[in-house]
Parts: structure tokens; C-alpha cells; sequence
């Protein structure tokens, strides 16, 4: 006897039929599967020695937008350094007064563009009196100012001869996108967990991974040592924690997300206390560490007093830079765009009247 003559309304359950069921099933569970995976396929490109695994994998989609967010801005062509200096036209003018007008106003104009395109003048300026230093923002414009020609004079075993701009933070925002304060290590008090130094919170500033959510107080503004692993196989004087180890592993994180690439840029795996065998890149990074912590400390804490509430951390403490805000995802800021050279007057004065006077 049939189905059919049991219940008209039962599907025939021929074998056939129930082979292209367990078939369609079976492409849909490998297509939910495969959902996760990257697509296309990643590419790898050998950044060290053979056979050790020092790649860079990168993912073609992923890298392009990385790309369109890191262009540089359209330079506004100088003007050139005749004419009266704008200390001589405008009142109050501390750092930038032996430009010329035209440089001068150039630099404003490129200012505007480059931290505050919505807002204009007004975002540091009391208009119409722009000599006023009434807003926090024009005192603290002036410090950053200061900060850029500092960077690109005095830590070129960072940034090169490629140099910064305010635009390499700011990207057409008043605060970059990518700042950090304190954090609080146990926001929620003490429990009976004991003292849980930021785990197990996750934090996009590691990954939301389970390390401590605050790496850079011990490393961007103290210098608590950054490498754990001893010299040796067996303990010969290293007596580094675990917690320490577990801020460097946070750092590391960090940085790597902040430059889009992988441990191998900076480390051989082989041996990551070894410097002989590391890429140049580990140097670099070195320097960018301790530029990091002496701006931290030099421009940006002496302004606490200086930042509205609104503009402080949870702990009341100001803004802070770390790698992220100036990579922003790219291996070099902007993909590696000479941003200084363009604006000699973001080096220090001296430097900046050598360079014009070498053309």
C-alpha cells in the first residue's frame, strides 16, 4: 500500500527527492559556515627571513577601505614669504608671527579644513575679535601647534622626513576619532572577585580580548618596562609579572590593530627579544612608543586645567595619543603621504628658515 492511499496530503518520500533535500541542506550549513570566513581570499607578503612565517596577510577588501580613509588632503599652494609677518598685521599671534600674511592665513585656512570644516573660525575663534583667547579651544589649537613642529623637528627617528600635520590625528574632526583616557580598573568597586586590573572587560582597545582595558597608562605615560620574556630559557634575574606581561601583550595588541598588521612587521617569532633579527620596523616602533609618552606628557596633561568637564575621561583626566590616532589602521599615517614638507612652518621656526633658505 501507498502513502497516497493513506493520506492524499503526504509527500511521496522517494529517495531521490530526500537526496536533493539532505543536499540543500547540507549547502546551506556550509554557507552559513562560510560566512565568517574573509572574503576574498587573504593575500600574504613575505616581510622577513624564509621559513620563519614573518608574513603580512591582508585582505584586498578590507585593505581598500583602509585606503579611502587614509588619503591625504588637497594642499593649498603657499603664497609665498613676501610681504608684512602676520605679527606685524595681527594681535596675539604667539607662535606662528614670523610667517607672512599670506603663509599665515594659508595655515588658517588649512586649520579650518583639517580639524573643523563644519564649524570654521568660530571653533576657536571669539568672533569677531580674534585676538581673544577666551575660548579653550584656541589655547589649546596653540599648544598643538607647538606639539606638530616638535614631532616633526625632533622625533624624525619616528616620523621621518614624512612629518605630521593636524590632519594626520584630526581627519576633518574637532577630537580625533582615536583618543583614550584612564580607565578605571574595576569600575563596578570591589566584590569578591578581588582586585581584577581591567580583565575581563572587553575593551576594543584590546580586542575585546580578556587583557587589561588600560595598556597605556603603564607604558604611554609612565615607563613601566615593556619587555617580560627573560634572555635566557631559564630565570636568570627576570622577575617581570604576569599582570606586566599582560599590559605588554595589550600594548602589542594595540599596536598591531592600529597599523593593520601582524606581530611579524615588527618581531622574528623565532626569537622576539632578539633585535639583531627583527625588521627595521621594531626600531621605528621603539621611538614611537617614548615620542607617544613624551607628548602625553609634555603637551597634553599640563592641559588639564585647561579642558572643559565635558571633554575629560571618566577619572577626570584630558585626551590622550597613542598609535591609533595617528595610524588609524594604515602602516604609516596616510599611507605614508609627505605631509611637512608641504608646510615648512610646522617644523620648529629655526628648521622651517633653513629649509626655505636651502631653495
Amino acid at each position: 500500500m501507498s502513502l497516497h492511499t493513506l493520506n492524499t496530503n503526504t509527500v511521496d518520500l522517494n529517495p531521490a527527492w530526500a537526496g536533493r533535500l539532505l543536499k540543500s541542506l547540507g549547502l546551506a550549513v556550509m554557507g552559513l559556515l562560510l560566512a565568517g570566513c574573509e572574503r576574498p581570499s587573504p593575500e600574504s607578503v613575505q616581510s622577513g627571513y624564509r621559513g620563519t612565517g614573518m608574513v603580512q596577510v591582508y585582505n584586498a577588501r578590507l585593505l581598500e577601505v583602509k585606503t579611502e580613509k587614509n588619503q591625504p588632503p588637497v594642499v593649498i599652494p603657499s603664497p609665498g614669504s613676501d610681504g608684512p609677518k602676520a605679527s606685524q598685521v595681527y594681535k596675539n599671534v604667539k607662535v606662528l608671527g614670523d610667517l607672512s600674511v599670506g603663509e599665515f592665513n594659508r595655515l588658517m585656512v588649512s586649520m579650518t579644513n583639517w580639524v573643523a570644516p563644519q564649524e570654521g573660525c568660530a571653533y576657536c575663534h571669539q568672533l569677531p575679535n580674534f585676538e581673544d583667547d577666551s575660548k579653550y579651544t584656541k589655547v589649546v589649537a596653540r599648544r598643538m601647534v607647538e606639539m606638530t613642529q616638535h614631532i616633526n623637528a625632533d622625533w624624525q627617528p619616528h616620523v621621518a622626513q614624512t612629518g605630521v600635520t593636524c590632519y594626520t590625528c584630526h581627519r576633518g574632526e574637532p577630537v580625533p576619532n582615536a583618543i583614550w583616557f584612564k580607565s578605571d580598573p574595576q569600575p563596578y568597586g570591589s566584590n569578591f572577585m578581588g582586585d581584577k586590573a581591567g580583565q575581563n572587560e572587553p575593551s576594543p582597545v584590546v580586542n575585546l580580548s580578556s587583557l587589561p582595558n588600560d595598556p597605556f597608562t603603564p607604558f604611554l605615560l609612565g615607563d613601566q618596562k615593556i619587555r617580560v620574556n627573560g634572555p635566557t630559557a631559564l630565570p636568570s634575574g627576570n622577575r617581570q609579572s604576569i599582570k606586566q606581561a599582560e599590559w605588554t601583550y595589550g600594548l602589542m595588541t594595540h599596536m598591531s590593530t592600529s597599523l593593520g598588521v601582524n606581530c611579524t612587521y615588527c618581531h622574528n617569532t623565532q626569537s622576539f627579544q632578539n633585535w639583531e633579527n627583527s625588521p627595521p620596523q621594531r626600531v621605528t616602533a621603539w621611538h614611537g612608543i617614548r615620542m607617544a609618552r613624551d607628548l602625553n606628557l609634555t603637551y597634553m596633561e599640563p592641559l588639564t586645567e585647561v579642558f572643559p568637564a565635558h571633554r575629560k575621561g571618566p577619572t577626570g583626566d584630558v585626551a590622550k595619543l597613542n598609535c591609533a590616532t595617528c595610524h588609524q589602521g594604515a602602516y604609516k599615517p596616510l599611507n605614508g603621504a609627505p605631509m611637512a614638507k608641504d608646510f615648512p612652518e610646522l617644523l620648529k621656526p629655526a628648521l622651517a628658515a633653513a629649509k626655505v633658505a636651502s631653495k
